[in-house]
């Protein structure tokens, strides 16, 4: 069983990411609008998922500001947000810290996405939530970086996963 940290408690975690090399998993996640958004809506285009448990905490806020600030200005590159928070708190955070370069996702229709990339917390008061990672997926929807964040107050390898770009 993969395991995380928080603060030097241990977190079972339900798998592991994809493996680099094969295709991601496909989803179809809530956007702010309550629209669904699928993977497939971005073929062809260079695709990095910031995944986190609550958009609500400092480490997964900074996340979301950074791959605003950094990869969204990438060319043929989108970064898809996502956690289990509603679509109501997505919005309401992008929209009082003006974050308009990402697209942010709600698992709370679709928990089997955590399954699917391996990074839904099976233990510990934070069961259900999803762990830290970093996915980065190419144009043609295979898998070409990933990062799980071993401390779950740490946040991402920002630079490593831009330059996987």
């Amino acid at each position: 069983m993969t395991t995380i940290t928080r603060h030097d408690i241990e977190i079972e975690i339900s798998g592991n990411l994809p493996p680099v090399g094969t295709n991601a998993p496909s989803f179809s996640l809530a956007a702010t609008d309550l629209a669904d958004v699928s993977l497939n809506d971005f073929i062809g285009k260079k695709v990095l998922l910031n995944i986190f448990p609550s958009i609500d905490t400092p480490t997964c806020a900074k996340s979301v500001r950074a791959f605003n600030e950094q990869a969204a200005s990438m060319d043929n590159t989108i970064v898809l947000c996502i956690s289990p928070d509603l679509p109501y708190a997505h919005k309401r955070f992008c929209e009082v810290e003006n974050i308009d370069n990402v697209v942010a996702l709600s698992t709370f229709r679709n928990p089997e996405f955590g399954r699917d990339y391996g990074v839904t917390m099976i233990s510990t008061q934070r069961r259900g939530l999803l762990a830290r990672a970093v996915v980065v997926i190419d144009g043609k929807g295979k898998v070409i970086y990933t990062e799980l964040v071993p401390e779950l107050t740490q946040e991402p390898d920002y630079q490593a996963a831009l330059r996987s770009l």
